[in-house]
């Protein structure tokens, strides 16, 4: 017995409605017009000694990596060199795609009010023939193998990954008729401008915090109330530097009786307030254990930028792993607002990491830091004023990836006819 849904079929690209066709990208382009999907020129034809300060715009990978068109700097040719390489030419409304490197098939539409460009040997295009298909869910088909990891179907064989022009011509996708893809269409796109309303209001209180931090940590703006003079001293004078044990990655648990912090979570998970404590282990023999106000710095990386990295833990008897530097702080100093002290500072702080291959940094040299501490009342206000301002965040990057996760519902239910708009 079938179990096919009445109105649907059964083919190559899945189960689909009755109504939809399915045929290949390269069928979707203009009928009798070259070019439809093409790349950009061979290396050796678009030299950095074509460049110019203005002329033909360069449409390069990095400008689609992100799922929209975002250029800040262009490079140009001359309308000479655009004339010989015109088979390479991108318009308003094409697909962009990277063609090449690590984030190969990331795509995006062209603006409708971008100008006429030409592609870089790291990108293609598609163009639509928008009498027959919409662009937009053309795109959203294509996006949707990107942000699922399937697009390895459209990869080439090599040292490098990169799309093959021959695999993407050819390869077959469902077409609903023109009103249903413009339905779905409008409908994901409602749900990209969600996204991308909300990503926009992220990064504009990420900015507002990181004036805050500039103001608030530098004594150049007072919260009211506060007047006192500020310390300034070395970090060594005031503080205690011990070190975590043991504690290897394979001991982590989610189920362990005991609550620990390894130190790669510090680059991954932890940001200066480390809110709750996730990672549990069923080992303590020889554990070293948190105290309320510690702050935990990493030790050692491949690079050094992420050494400038301070997470306060207020809770008390959280075993601490092997590699993590802690700063214990008298009574009187606030570990959560030095922990935005480093962050605001990386710059003095990556001036202490040693290393080459691989960077340490250590107590001896952490010590030498030069920290400024107003009175402990303002200490612990500022650092609440800001942790206030990442909890705000944190809620709304929560709330991203939730809309996110919910579009991508809607990508598996209306690109498969699943869910029917009309």
């Amino acid at each position: 017995m079938s179990n096919i849904p009445k109105g649907y079929k059964q083919t190559e690209v899945g189960v689909i409605p009755n109504d939809w066709e399915v045929d290949t990208v390269a069928s979707t382009t203009p009928r009798n017009v070259k070019n439809g999907i093409v790349d950009g020129p061979f290396g050796s034809n678009l030299k950095t000694i074509h460049y110019r300060k203005s002329g033909i715009p360069i449409i390069t990978s990095g400008y689609v990596t992100e799922g929209i068109f975002l250029a800040t700097d262009y490079l140009y040719v001359d309308v000479e060199k655009f004339n010989q390489e015109k088979r390479s030419a991108v318009r308003a409304g094409d697909i962009v795609m990277a063609k090449i490197g690590a984030r190969c098939g990331a795509s995006a539409i062209l603006p409708p009010w971008h100008e006429t460009g030409i592609l870089s040997g790291n990108a293609l295009k598609i163009t639509v023939d928008n009498n027959r298909h919409s662009t937009y869910y053309i795109w959203q088909v294509l996006w949707s193998l990107y942000s699922t990891g399937n697009i390895e179907a459209l990869k080439t064989v090599g040292a490098q990954p990169a799309i093959s022009m021959s695999n993407l011509k050819k390869y077959q996708i469902p077409l609903p008729p023109l009103p249903q893809q413009s339905a779905i269409a409008a409908a994901l796109s409602d749900a990209d401008a969600l996204i991308s309303s909300l990503e926009k209001l992220i990064a504009k209180k990420r900015n507002i915090k990181q004036g805050a931090m500039q103001e608030l940590l530098s004594g150049k703006k007072r919260l009211p109330g506060f007047r006192g003079k500020w310390e300034v001293t070395k970090l060594g004078k005031v503080a205690e530097f011990v070190h975590g044990r043991g504690l290897s990655k394979s001991d982590l648990s989610e189920e362990g009786t005991y609550k620990c912090i390894h130190y790669g979570q510090l680059f991954t998970i932890y940001k200066e307030l480390i809110r709750a404590v996730w990672s549990r282990t069923n080992k303590n023999d020889g554990s070293f254990y948190s105290r309320e106000n510690d702050v935990l710095m990493p030790t050692s990386d491949v690079t050094p930028r992420g050494l400038a990295t301070a997470s306060c833990v207020k809770e008390n008897g959280v075993i601490l792993g092997g590699g993590i530097l802690v700063i214990r702080l008298p009574p009187g100093y606030d570990g959560l607002y030095f922990s935005y002290f480093v962050t605001q500072n990386k710059t003095f702080v990556l001036k202490l990491v040693k290393g080459s291959t691989v960077f340490h940094l250590y107590a001896n040299d952490l010590a030498t830091l030069e920290v400024r501490f107003p009175d402990f009342q303002e200490q612990k206000t500022i650092a609440a004023v800001l942790s206030d301002m990442d909890a705000e965040i944190e809620q709304l990057e929560q709330k991203l990836d939730k809309f996110k996760m919910i579009k991508q519902g809607m990508m598996q239910e209306l690109l498969t006819g699943k869910t029917r708009l009309i």
